[in-house]
C-alpha cells in the first residue's frame, strides 16, 4: 500500500484484523521484508504495519536523509491513518527513529521496542564507524552519510519519553553496551535487554526472535 504524507509517498504493508497496532521500522538501507518472519505470529493478535522508511524500499526518494524527516513521517502516517495508540518496534536507524518519535509525540503511541539504537554516531565501535567511513569513500551513499552524521540526541532529550519502553542490544553489536545503558537509563520507564551471543542483526533481520518478549512488554 502507498500513502502520500506531505510531500512524501511512503509504502506499508498492513497485515492481521484485530488487537493492539504494532508499527515496525527497519535499519539502514533494509526494507519492511527484513520483518516478515516476525510478522506472521505478530499479526495473530495485532494489527501489525510494516513501512518502508523514505528512500528504502518502495518508498519515495528525499533529496537529503534525515532522521528527524524520517520520523515525522512515522508520525504522519499514524495520524492519516488513524492508528489508536500504537507500539513502536525500530530497528538500528529504526530505534534511533522510534525514539525520536516517542519523544516528539509520546501523547501517539502505547509504547516502543528499541533495538541496536545510538545516540550519536559516538555510539558506535569505532571498528563500525571506519568501515562505515571507507563505505562512503567508495560510494558517496547519502544514508551512509547521516549515519556518519547522526543523531544527535541527549540524554536529557529522552527524559521526555512518557510511554514505556523496552531497549534491546545484542552483546556483540556495534553499537557500545555503554551507550544502549545509557539510552535505558534516561527513560523514565524502560528496561534494557542485552541478548547473550547476537550481533547488531542476528535477533532481527528475517527472525522472530523478539516475538515472546514483544508479547510480554505489550501484555
Amino acid at each position: 500500500m502507498y500513502i502520500q504524507l506531505n510531500s512524501q509517498i511512503i509504502c506499508y504493508e498492513r497485515t492481521g484484523e484485530q488487537g493492539t497496532p504494532v508499527i515496525l521500522i527497519h535499519g539502514n538501507s533494509e526494507d519492511h521484508h527484513i520483518f516478515d518472519p516476525l510478522v506472521e505470529p505478530l499479526s495473530r493478535d495485532h494489527v501489525v504495519y510494516a513501512m518502508d522508511s523514505r528512500g528504502h524500499g518502495e518508498s519515495a526518494t528525499p533529496k537529503e536523509y534525515h532522521y528527524g524527516d524520517m520520523a515525522k513521517d512515522v508520525i504522519n502516517l499514524i495520524k492519516a491513518l488513524d492508528i489508536e495508540k500504537p507500539y513502536l518496534l525500530g530497528y538500528s536507524d529504526g530505534g534511533i527513529i522510534a525514539l525520536l518519535v516517542a519523544m516528539e509525540a509520546s501523547e501517539l503511541l502505547s509504547g516502543i521496542i528499541c533495538c541496536g539504537a545510538n545516540l550519536t554516531p559516538a555510539g558506535l565501535h569505532h571498528r563500525d564507524i571506519r568501515e562505515m567511513k571507507r563505505y562512503y569513500k567508495k560510494t558517496n551513499d547519502p544514508k551512509t552519510l547521516m549515519m556518519l552524521q547522526e543523531p544527535d540526541i541527549s540524554p536529557e532529550d529522552l527524559k521526555k519519553i512518557a510511554v514505556p519502553a523496552m531497549i534491546f542490544a545484542g552483546e556483540k553489536d556495534c553499537v557500545r553496551q555503554k551507550e544502549s545503558e545509557k539510552i535505558a537509563s534516561s527513560i523514565p520507564n524502560s528496561v534494557l535487554k542485552i541478548l547473550s551471543g547476537e550481533t547488531h542483526s542476528s535477533y532481527i533481520v528475517q527472525k522472530d526472535t523478539l516475538y515472546p518478549h514483544i508479547e510480554s512488554f505489550i501484555r
